[in-house]
């Protein structure tokens, strides 16, 4: 690049910061942006320069910005009153609440192998399914007083000392046993397929396998969350396999490739897929899984901005 041209480039850049942080305080003091078309939800954090900590205050401003839902993994370990704080607050903004982690286990073989540890000669499939029934029975629960519909539910490892086709039909019977326990509840446990570089030796790994296996439990209780940002790793053509699983996923998760931060900084064309999820017909929330690529209040103000720019129309 010429120094003229970097110059012109650097300038116009920080124009851009500083529109944005204009834009972002005006809507900050009561000047609210227009909503975004697609349910983006961003997390406790995404905001905390900009609000503080509260998470509340970060809810507030994040409707402020033009967001219509809202994520928090976090959820179960939260004070009962302020599960419910945060409800009663997004009832009130009339946001969506996402989803929250109901369970996930990255270290033992807990679903597949009906091992409450990896170490374990000896297989538990009574204590398993106790465990697992007492974290679904919780979960409705913090779903009540959040809000929320779907919930997280990543099943373990894979156990080396039992064959696939077994550690599956484990898999699908813990399933069915969940779905018992949220289907009188409207409620939806989401299996989220991980990417075997950042979680390597996860159970589930790709939306076909997740889609085998939500076939075979046959719930409405029991769908996918595609996390677009684990797939274009494990998969790619995330397009097609949406399309190929389409009756089976109730909810979608975003970050960019590498880096996981937020869409148009890394190689996914996240301004193609919501814009062909939006005319697919897909309401759901689009959780922003992700963190920022810069920091403090002018990170906040491009975050935003990013979803501006991939917004569907």
């Amino acid at each position: 690049m010429q120094r003229r041209e970097f110059l012109k480039s650097a300038s116009a850049a920080s124009l851009l910061a500083g529109g944005l942080a204009t834009t972002a305080s005006a809507a900050h003091h009561g000047d609210p942006a227009k909503p975004f078309t697609m349910k983006f939800g961003p997390h406790d954090g995404h905001f905390r320069e900009t609000v503080g900590k509260n998470v509340l205050d970060q809810i507030r401003y994040a409707h402020e910005q033009g967001f219509t839902a809202w994520e928090d993994n976090r959820a179960p370990r939260r004070p009962e009153a302020e599960q419910k704080a945060i409800g009663d607050l997004l009832s009130d903004l009339g946001m969506t609440m996402g989803v929250f982690v109901a369970y996930a286990d990255f270290r033992h073989p807990t679903f597949a192998g009906h091992k409450l540890d990896r170490d374990d000669r000896a297989r538990k499939p009574d204590e398993v399914r106790a465990m697992l029934e007492g974290r679904m029975h919780q979960a409705v629960e913090v779903a009540k007083r959040t809000g929320a519909k779907w919930m997280t539910v990543v099943p373990g490892t894979f156990d080396v000392s039992l064959l696939e086709e077994y550690q599956t039909q484990n898999v699908v019977e813990l399933l069915k046993r969940c779905a018992d326990i949220l289907e009188p509840h409207g409620l939806v446990a989401v299996l989220e397929p991980l990417n075997p570089i950042n979680h390597p030796g996860c159970f589930l790994t790709r939306v076909a396998q997740a889609n085998q296996i939500c076939k075979m439990v046959d719930s409405p209780s029991v769908k996918i969350l595609n996390d677009l940002y684990h797939q274009q790793i494990t998969e790619g053509r995330l397009i097609t396999n949406m399309i190929d699983a389409w009756d089976e996923i109730a909810y979608i998760q975003v970050g960019d490739v590498p880096g996981r931060k937020e869409p148009t900084t890394g190689e996914i064309n996240y301004r193609h897929i919501f814009q062909w999820l939006h005319d697919r017909g897909y309401d759901g929330v689009v959780g922003m899984e992700h963190g920022k690529s810069m920091g403090g209040k002018e990170g906040e103000a491009r975050l935003i901005a990013a979803y501006r720019e991939v917004d569907a129309t």
